[in-house]
């Protein structure tokens, strides 16, 4: 069925007809300069969806060793520093129904991997200093009272997290796109997935009317949107008061050390479960945020615990010095055993161990963070 016309009520009645982009560097570009074709719903506060370009051909790596092995169409990201993956295809070319989902996981995956704050942050003001915006405008948009290298940190936690937004634009949306669009919806917990039909009308002279169609909503609704996750953490305050009610005071020492230690090389980041949780963060080598794992509070059934985020220690580490990490590791309550089942799946968990079996072993607290110094001080794979 031809696309019905959109008309334009003046002096007169004019009709717009649907035409299609002439080009795909055409429809890019469009896309650059007017990201709010695709804002559509709220930030955690409530506030409308503004999307702010942090670049154009966003390169791509698959190994920490590599340069760029492929080029992102658009990242974008929000207020919320809700990263915002954008790949770009006209109707005509066939890609559009398979391969371009295939290509936009591989994106997600490996920028997750291999996209560290610093990089962000540069890609970021590279494109304002090209745009000739001056940053402190650019800013303005994304800050509220954090520092520019806590919003890119944030950034790049999400980006660990896999919370995110994938947004596959097309003149035209086929059928068979919008069901896999849907079906990834409802598989992903964390990242949501949607298709915008962005149809081009055209009239007499420059006229020109864009209108958009969002598919994906549906299945999305289902799940908690990823502009509203991480709103409320948990605080410092709040961790302290929950282990001063439930732990006895040995547990409480072995707690307090480990986030004392990270406090020191790094930085604490408040969880956003329903149990008081807190992560920590320590400064690598190159720059960035390695997330190293979280202390937690958890009620049912109750329990404290520390797990360890491997699969971020993997990423930004290596494989070889995440081997060398976990042997350091203390052998409480069956950690090693654990340890041992995930070599075979690369340690892509969270293992995690009784903050009372900490308390328990001998030296088993200062061990770990004795590994924890060893792996920041190791040769870190140079990021792309």
């Amino acid at each position: 069925m031809a696309e019905q016309p959109v008309f334009v009520v003046g002096e007169g009645l004019q009709a717009l007809e649907a035409t299609p982009f002439e080009t795909e560097e055409q429809f890019q570009e469009l896309l650059a300069r007017h990201p709010r074709v695709l804002d559509f719903g709220t930030l955690a506060d409530g506030r409308s969806l503004r999307l702010v370009l942090v670049a154009r051909e966003m390169g791509v790596s698959t190994s920490p060793e590599s340069g760029p092995t492929y080029w992102l169409d658009h990242l974008f990201v929000d207020a919320d520093g809700v990263p915002t993956l954008v790949e770009v295809k006209r109707a005509t070319d066939t890609r559009i129904r398979r391969e371009v989902v295939g290509q936009m996981l591989d994106y997600a995956a490996n920028g997750a991997r291999y996209w560290p704050a610093a990089l962000l942050q540069h890609s970021f003001e590279k494109t304002c200093r090209a745009d000739g915006r001056p940053l402190d405008e650019a800013y303005a948009e994304l800050l509220g009272e954090r520092s520019p290298e806590d919003f890119w940190g944030s950034v790049e936690e999400r980006l660990t997290a896999g919370q995110m937004r994938l947004l596959f634009v097309a003149d035209r949306i086929p059928l068979e796109l919008r069901a896999i669009v849907e079906f990834l919806n409802r598989q992903m917990r964390q990242t949501d997935v949607y298709a915008i039909e962005l149809t081009q009308y055209r009239g007499d002279g420059a006229l020109k009317v864009l209108v958009p169609r969002v598919y994906g909503e549906v299945a999305t609704a289902a799940k908690t949107p990823s502009g509203t996750r991480n709103a409320r953490k948990t605080t410092r305050d709040e961790l302290d008061a929950a282990m001063s009610v439930r732990c006895t005071a040995e547990v409480r020492h072995a707690a307090e050390t480990l986030l004392a230690h990270a406090q020191a090389r790094g930085r604490l980041v408040g969880g956003t479960g329903r149990y008081p949780s807190m992560n920590v963060h320590y400064r690598t080598r190159a720059g960035g945020w390695a997330p190293i794992g979280t202390l937690s509070i958890l009620g049912d059934p109750a329990r404290e615990e520390f797990a360890f985020n491997l699969q971020a220690i993997v990423q930004r580490f290596g494989s070889g010095a995440t081997e060398t990490f976990v042997s350091a590791l203390p052998t409480a309550v069956g950690l090693d055993k654990r340890l041992d089942e995930l070599r075979d799946v690369g340690f892509n968990a969270w293992p995690s161990v009784p903050l009372g079996a900490l308390a328990a072993e001998p030296d088993a607290t200062e061990r770990l963070l004795a590994a924890v110094e060893r792996l920041l001080d190791s040769l870190e794979p140079t990021m792309a």
